[in-house]
């Protein structure tokens, strides 16, 4: 299993993401390192070839930004447990659903709100800026992107499900049908 601390300049940049989900919207950021096809890599990349690759940047430098970004990551992470606990205390948590149509009609968690474009337009637009917005997908990815950028315009309490639908159906709910995507 990839974990924080398995990282090194050979760890492959499947590993990398794996150990640091939010390292690619870091690497853009900072660098402007995979956000398109002319600056994007691969998974077996290493992390000492992607920055070879990018101008000779220094390994430690860029691993100390992906670690320090995933510090920052870790504080709009939100566990299913502290979702269910929080509801429990009758506190306001917003589930907002970011899957697909046929994710959402499959399975979803109960009270949430399927996320669509027009959806977020209107969230922008109405939603108190202190209101807890949980966001969610299958397995916490693409949910932490969506709560960083809400955080970024000013969502002091957005979040995402640490583990997203997949977690919850293992923590909190194991009635709840699983479900496997597949690679596209």
């Amino acid at each position: 299993m990839t974990t924080p601390d398995t990282i090194t300049p050979t760890s492959a940049m499947s590993d990398v993401l794996a150990a640091y989900p939010g390292a690619r919207r870091a690497l853009f950021r900072k660098y402007h390192i995979g956000g398109c096809s002319s600056c994007g890599f691969q998974p077996t990349e290493t992390l000492a070839q992607l920055c070879a690759r990018n101008g000779h940047l220094a390994v430690a430098e860029v691993l100390a930004h992906i670690q320090a970004s995933h510090a920052q990551d870790q504080q709009i992470e939100i566990t299913p447990r502290e979702v269910v606990d929080r509801r429990a205390r009758g506190e306001s948590v917003r589930l907002l659903d970011i899957r697909t149509r046929e994710e959402w009609d499959a399975v979803r968690l109960d009270g949430a709100e399927f996320v669509n474009q027009e959806f977020v337009q209107k969230l922008m637009g109405t939603a108190p800026r202190d209101a807890l917005l949980v966001f969610y997908d299958h397995d916490g990815a693409a949910s932490l992107d969506a709560a960083a950028y809400f955080a970024g315009h000013g969502f002091t309490h957005a979040k995402y499900l640490r583990g997203g639908i997949d977690a919850w159906a293992r923590e909190v709910d194991a009635k709840m049908p699983r479900y496997k995507l597949e690679n596209t």
